[in-house]
């Protein structure tokens, strides 16, 4: 009996909408889906995640060995000799090999996986709050779905009611003030179904901008605000901490600016390198068209002396960055415990709300149809009608309204706490 009345009315939104086998047919999981799969914030997340990943394979190169090569071929205009030739080349390949450079190459490659892990979070989030941003939408759509049908309920009972009073009118039971009375609530009536046609209109483009579909595509929700939805776990904030991509990306910020005090300081350490060169080239002057091949092996070492304390404040400034990013954890903490809470708060109280409401709706309802029977039977005024009905529009769009912000409060905590 608890969702009778909403059932009614959900029964109604289908009716007046005309829904038809041919239209679009669609559950939150295929709505999320399609977001996911046409958002352009989803895409540039898995971009950057991509692009995180080729930038990490590409420091990871900077162990392994360079070979490149470089040549020339030129000519003269004129020969210091009878028999110079005009021409020559040259062909150096190098083989070259950073042996050690003060931990500049460990340390920018685990950044760089860092960054990598990052983008995969930041990944997550996005995609926590697209899930979140849709199920919005997708709620939203099928209250206004109900208001809309409410209000069409509400007209459909005033049209009963002035079909009764206009009839005892006629027969001079009643004055022509209830009638008027009448009138005047059913023309307010139809003012607000115009309204809510309206707001319907807004939350269907909304819903249909959102999968990037044409904005007037009707759509059959296969889920209802009016359905069982169960409450979610509280979560505690140890769990909530390791779920948190915020979190994590706050973690990994520090780890990132840890590693560039180490890339810092390696600017000043001593570098050694090796290195293996060759050439094949013609003789200067080119005197037969004769080449010969040579080679040598190096071994470079370089140590940085006095720059002016410029090392000093360079390792001051990185370790500020790590400070920043602590600092940054521990404020991204603090939030995300209030968030957490606040999240529970609205839960639990648009739950009891939700409870409230469909009591009261129930009660309205047999009120409502005690009051009709009691006018046709000449035991109530028309006054005592249209304030049942009054009533009974009020606290169906109450528990309309309860239902919605329900089903939001679970999406929004799903979204706080990282839920699967």
């Amino acid at each position: 009996m608890k969702n009778r009345y909403l059932a009614l009315c959900c029964g109604v939104v289908m009716a007046v909408c005309g829904v038809s086998p041919l239209r679009a047919q669609i559950t939150l999981d295929e709505y999320r889906q399609s977001v996911y799969d046409t958002n352009p914030e989803m895409r540039n997340a898995a971009e950057q995640v991509s692009k995180s990943y080729y930038d990490m394979l590409r420091q990871k190169s900077e162990f392994l060995p360079k070979l490149s090569a470089s040549g020339s071929v030129a000519t003269l205009f004129r020969s210091s000799a009878a028999d110079d030739k005009l021409w020559g080349f040259a062909l150096q390949p190098s083989l070259s090999q950073t042996i050690y450079n003060g931990g500049a190459v460990q340390a920018a490659y685990r950044q760089s996986i860092t960054f990598y892990e990052s983008s995969q979070s930041n990944e997550q989030a996005v995609w926590l709050y697209m899930r979140y941003t849709a199920d919005y939408a997708y709620w939203n759509l099928s209250a206004q779905q109900l208001y809309k049908g409410a209000v069409d309920e509400y007209v459909s009972i005033i049209k009963s009611l002035y079909g009764v009073v206009q009839e005892r009118f006629n027969e001079g039971y009643v004055a022509k003030s209830d009638l008027l009375q009448v009138e005047a609530r059913l023309s307010d009536a139809e003012y607000s179904q115009i309204a809510l046609k309206n707001q319907y209109d807004v939350a269907l483009h909304s819903f249909n901008n959102l999968r990037s579909a044409d904005q007037s595509s009707s759509v059959i929700l296969l889920e209802s605000i009016i359905d069982s939805i169960p409450m979610p776990r509280r979560m505690g904030a140890d769990e909530l901490a390791q779920r948190r991509p915020d979190i994590m990306m706050a973690k990994l910020a520090i780890n990132s600016a840890q590693y560039g005090v180490k890339l810092r300081r390696a600017a000043y350490n001593p570098s050694i390198g090796a290195n293996i060169s060759g050439s094949w080239q013609t003789y200067t002057p080119n005197m037969s068209n004769k080449t010969f091949v040579d080679g040598a092996a190096t071994i470079s070492l370089s140590v940085p002396i006095f720059h002016w304390g410029e090392r000093r404040n360079a390792l001051s400034s990185a370790r500020s960055d790590v400070r920043i990013a602590e600092n940054n954890l521990e404020n991204t903490y603090d939030d995300m415990l209030q968030e957490e809470a606040d999240g529970w708060s609205a839960l639990v109280n648009s739950y009891a709300q939700m409870q409230s409401s469909l009591k009261n709706l129930q009660i309205a309802g047999e009120n409502l149809s005690i009051s009709t029977y009691s006018y046709r039977e000449g035991q109530a005024t028309v006054l005592d009608v249209l304030q049942a009905q009054i009533s009974w529009i009020q606290i169906y769009t109450n528990a309309i309204t309860a239902r919605f912000n329900y089903a939001v409060a679970v999406s929004a905590y799903m979204r706080i706490t990282a839920a699967d």
